[in-house]
């Protein structure tokens, strides 16, 4: 009801509607994306006209929400990232980690698993020195996921492709692993090329990093 009841007027300060953002990232949560525009809108259009930097970071951080719902990750690490650059002139801890939140969500969404365990983990870190504890249960919730990701992007792997994955990541050259396969070269830079992929690394010092670290969770699984 009250949202319903909200009507932007040019100008109006929205400082004092301290509960719009929850509002507008409820309304994403619920599915409810056509709701949720107008106070987005609302948040961008007053941030930029007033210069506050609160309201450029939660309306860049509901944006990044709302373009995550409908599948662009690229938009919406790019709407992300405005609004951790507007927290650094907003002395506002925790919305600054509810921003980090979102940022480690999309951060693993994009295969970005290093750099979302970091991010999510200075965000429990915040939330527990806030005793925000249903803040933190929510940023444990998605280490967990950003956890569950490595394994299952690794077990996706065919075995053919875990093998060459693994010989490569142990230094071998690709000549060397396909003598050592007894396959062509053209088939091992095939193989490695669907690992890269399907891992969402670029590069051998990468793929090694990975399969250790998945190999250290394995064991203490």
């Amino acid at each position: 009801p009250l949202v319903e009841l909200y009507r932007p007027f040019a100008g109006t300060e929205l400082m004092s509607c301290c509960f719009m953002p929850d509002a507008a990232e409820s309304l994403i949560a619920l599915g409810r994306p056509d709701d949720a525009e107008p106070l987005i809108e609302a948040f961008e259009r007053h941030g930029a006209a007033l210069d506050r930097p609160w309201l450029l970071a939660i309306g860049s951080r509901c944006r990044a929400m709302l373009l995550g719902a409908e599948g662009d990750l690229t938009a919406a690490m790019a709407a992300v990232e405005r609004a951790m650059a507007e927290h650094e002139r907003l002395p506002m801890p925790f919305e600054r980690a509810r921003t980090q939140l979102v940022l480690g969500e999309m951060q693993r969404r994009l295969r970005r698993r290093d750099a979302a365990a970091a991010t999510v983990r200075d965000a429990l870190r915040r939330f527990d020195e806030l005793g925000a504890g249903l803040w933190a249960a929510r940023a444990r919730d998605e280490l967990s996921r950003i956890n569950s990701a490595g394994r299952a992007d690794a077990s996706e792997l065919t075995d053919s492709e875990r093998r060459v994955a693994e010989l490569v990541a142990s230094g071998m050259s690709n000549r060397d692993v396909a003598d050592a396969l007894f396959v062509s070269v053209k088939t091992v830079e095939t193989n490695l090329t669907r690992v890269y992929r399907k891992l969402g690394i670029r590069s051998r010092a990468q793929l090694a990093k990975h399969l250790t670290l998945t190999a250290g969770s394995t064991t203490r699984d």
